[in-house]
Formats: structure tokens, C-alpha cells, sequence
């Protein structure tokens, strides 16, 4: 076991790295789906003429964003069952940590977004006779989305690297898997080589991607 070398270990391990990967890339993108629509909301709340809204949107970012992840994760998974007296799902709870936490950077993302677009647009509108709501939700929205795409796909990069956190308890991500063979082979360096290999793969596959978008937009603009 300990004479394997790092091709031969995946190879022999590879189930609980390709169960990892897709662990990994699921609850990035559902992280990232649920985050991104109650973004969505915070930004919207937090441009609100109501004070008391704005005020409660501020301090839910402020909050979120001051305090790390692992915390964060433990609070929901442990919380869970001081609160209900029922243990929840490991990977629910990571989902749960991970899409609150993320809600809090896509809601900056989109609001600067949304204040990146010419005020004299929304005056134009009301003066047409259309309502706040028609006007953000049909002139503002699809605008600033076309603006801050670039930075979702790049909070999409972060959040993959932050799921690793949720291996702490016991989501069977990539880092999980590490741990599993760190345990089977006995050999503790050569298991995480590959996992941050694999993470590489990802996040740079994934940034080329976002880079070719980009470029696409621009030449659209």
C-alpha cells in the first residue's frame, strides 16, 4: 500500500474521488442556484426606500460575510437538532450553510450591478407610465444580470473550493474522500496531491469557460 504511487492510488480509490467530484459539483451548483435567486431578493431589499428592509438586508450581508464558513456550516448542522431535536442531513445542512452564505455575495454582486445601470433609464420609464416593479423587473434586472454574469461564474469558482469545507461534517465531497483513502493506504501526502489536482482541473476548466464568455459578451456589446 505504502509503494503506490499517486496514478496508481486514484486508480485504485477512484470510486470515492468520482463520488467525491460529483458531490462536490452538485452542491456547488444547487449552492449557487438557491444563493444566487435569494441574492437576488437581499439586493433588492437592500436598494428598498423602506429602511427598516434595507436595514435588515445590510445586517444579514454584514453578518454572513463576517463570520467564516466552517462556523456557519456547524451553526446549521448542529443547530438543527438543538433546535428541532432532529439531526439533519449532512449534505442538506452543507447546502443550506453553503447557499446562505453565498446569498450574501451574490446579493453585493447584484446590487452593484443593478446601481451600474444609468438612473436617467429608470426615469425614462416612470415617466412612461411604468411601475417600479415593472421597471426593475423588465428594464433594470435583465440589464444588470448581462453586467454581473462574469461575477457569478466567478463566485461559482470560489464557492467549489469552499465546499470543501463540509467534509468537516462528514459530506462526502472530495476532501471526504481524501480522508477515506489518507486512511486506507496510510499514506497522508499523497492522497491530497490529488485531490488539489482535481480542484485545479475544475476551477480552471471552469474560469477558461467564464473567460470565453466574457469575450463573447464583449463582442456582443
Amino acid at each position: 500500500m505504502n509503494n503506490l504511487n499517486i496514478i496508481e492510488l486514484f486508480v485504485q480509490y477512484k470510486s470515492y474521488y468520482l463520488l467525491g467530484i460529483r458531490i462536490t459539483l452538485l452542491l456547488s451548483l444547487f449552492s449557487l442556484v438557491i444563493g444566487s435567486t435569494l441574492g437576488a431578493i437581499l439586493s433588492i431589499l437592500r436598494l428598498s426606500k423602506s429602511k427598516f428592509l434595507s436595514f435588515i438586508s445590510t445586517a444579514y450581508i454584514e453578518i454572513v460575510r463576517g463570520t467564516p464558513v466552517i462556523v456557519q456550516i456547524a451553526l446549521v448542522f448542529f443547530g438543527s437538532y438543538v433546535v428541532t431535536g432532529v439531526q439533519m442531513d449532512k449534505f442538506l445542512s452543507a447546502l443550506i450553510a453553503l447557499s446562505l452564505n453565498c446569498a450574501a455575495y451574490v446579493a453585493e454582486i447584484i446590487r452593484s450591478g443593478i446601481q451600474s445601470i444609468d438612473k436617467g433609464q429608470t426615469e425614462a420609464s416612470r415617466s412612461l407610465g411604468i411601475s417600479s416593479g415593472q421597471t426593475m423587473r423588465h428594464i433594470i434586472l435583465p440589464q444588470a444580470i448581462k453586467n454581473i454574469l462574469p461575477a457569478l461564474g466567478n463566485e461559482f469558482v470560489t464557492l467549489i473550493k469552499e465546499t470543501s469545507i463540509a467534509s468537516t461534517i462528514g459530506v462526502a465531497d472530495l476532501m471526504y474522500a481524501s480522508k477515506i483513502v489518507q486512511s486506507s493506504s496510510f499514506q497522508p501526502f499523497n492522497p491530497l496531491i490529488i485531490v488539489a489536482v482535481t480542484y485545479f482541473i475544475i476551477t480552471f476548466t471552469l474560469s477558461r469557460l467564464i473567460g470565453l464568455f466574457e469575450r463573447r459578451l464583449a463582442q456582443n456589446d
